[in-house]
C-alpha cells in the first residue's frame, strides 16, 4: 500500500485526474449500530477485503478509511464502529470516533437491517450533510413487499435525501447507491493517488485480520476482551517477520487463547497467518504470544496504550 494524501501540483498531474473539472472527491461516512452491514458494505465497493467482517456484532472499533477510485472521481469511505449503547471506556472510545467521522464527511450513509425495527440515530437527525439512508439485508427478507412499510417510515422522517435498499453481500443496489453519494459529493481533485485503496499502514490491517481470526475461532467473551498490538513488523529476507502481542483481561481467558497444549493459539497462529499473506501477498513469519491486561476496556491509560483515543 502506498503513503500518504497528494500534496502538490505535481503529484495532482502524475495522477491524470485533475484535467476534468467536473471530478468530485470527498469522505463518506458509513455510520449505524453494529453489525448491520458495513464494513461487508466497504468491502463491496472497493472489491478487496480491507475491513474485517465477522458473524459476531461490535466487530469493528477503529475508524477505517478505504479509497474508491473510478472515472471522475475518488471517494474515501470510512467504515465506522456501530453506534450502541456504551457499556465501557473502549464503547465510549469507539462511538466517539465514529461520531468524529460523521462530522468529518461530505456525504453521511446511515446503514440499516432491513428486519430491524424504524429508527433515528441523534446524531444524525442534528448533522447537516447530505444524508443517504441505505436499508441493508434485503436479501434476509422473506417478502419484498415487507420493505415498503419501512421505506415509507423513513421517507416520513424528511431527514434523508435518498433512500435505498441493497444487499451488500450480493451487491443488489450499491451501484445505484454509489451514484447517489456521488451526486453529492463536491467538485475537487483527488486527495489520493489513483491507485491507492487504504491509508493505514501494512500493520494496521495485520492485527484486524488477527483479531478477525480470534472473533472466528473463541466464542462468548473472549473476542471481545482481547486486543491485538503489532511489537514488530520487520520487512526484507525470505519472508516477513510480525511479531503480535494479544491482551487478554483475565488468566481463564488467557488459558483459553492457548489452549491445552498450546493447541488453540498455534491453530489461530496457522489461520492468521494464511489470511495476512494472503492480504500481503507475500510469506511472513507471524508469531503470537497472549498477555494479561487486566480490565484493558474500562481503563482510559491501558486503551491509550494500545492506540485508543480515550
Amino acid at each position: 500500500m502506498k503513503g500518504g494524501p497528494l500534496d502538490s501540483e505535481s503529484d495532482f498531474d502524475l495522477a491524470g485526474l485533475t484535467t476534468n473539472p467536473n471530478f468530485v472527491a470527498g469522505y463518506v461516512a458509513l455510520v449505524g449500530r453494529p453489525n448491520v452491514g458495513k464494513s461487508t458494505l466497504m468491502n463491496r465497493f472497493l472489491d478487496e477485503r480491507i475491513a474485517i467482517v465477522t458473524h459476531k456484532p461490535q466487530t469493528t472499533r477503529r475508524k477505517t478509511l478505504g479509497i474508491l477510485n473510478g472515472e471522475g472521481h475518488q471517494v474515501i469511505l470510512l467504515d465506522t464502529p456501530g453506534i450502541m449503547d456504551p457499556e465501557y471506556s473502549l464503547h465510549r472510545a469507539m462511538i466517539a470516533d465514529a461520531i468524529r467521522a460523521l462530522q468529518d464527511a461530505d456525504v453521511i450513509v446511515f446503514i440499516v437491517d432491513s428486519r430491524a425495527p424504524v429508527e433515528m440515530i441523534d446524531a444524525i437527525a442534528e448533522s447537516k450533510q447530505p444524508c443517504i439512508l441505505a436499508i441493508n439485508k434485503i436479501d434476509a427478507l422473506k417478502r419484498r413487499d415487507d420493505l415498503l412499510p419501512k421505506l415509507e417510515a423513513y421517507h416520513a422522517l424528511g431527514r434523508f435525501d435518498e433512500v435505498v435498499p441493497l444487499s451488500a453481500l450480493h451487491g443488489e443496489g450499491v451501484d445505484v447507491l454509489l451514484k447517489s453519494m456521488l451526486d453529492r459529493l463536491p467538485k475537487s481533485p483527488p486527495f489520493y493517488p489513483p491507485d491507492q485503496i487504504a491509508e493505514q499502514p501494512e500493520r494496521f490491517f495485520v492485527a484486524e485480520i488477527i483479531r478477525e481470526r480470534i472473533f472466528e475461532l473463541f466464542e462468548q467473551e473472549v473476542p471481545y476482551s482481547t486486543e491485538v498490538k503489532i511489537e514488530e513488523f520487520r520487512e526484507g529476507g525470505a519472508k516477513d517477520f510480525i511479531e503480535a502481542t494479544i491482551y487478554a483481561e483475565t488468566a481463564s481467558q488467557k488459558m483459553i487463547l492457548i489452549g491445552k497444549g498450546g493447541r488453540a493459539i498455534k491453530a489461530l497462529g496457522e489461520e492468521a497467518r494464511e489470511a495476512v499473506e494472503a492480504f500481503l501477498g507475500r510469506e511472513v513469519f507471524l508469531a503470537l504470544r497472549v498477555k494479561l491486561l487486566p480490565k484493558w476496556r474500562k481503563k482510559g491509560e491501558s486503551l491509550r496504550k494500545l492506540g485508543y483515543r480515550a
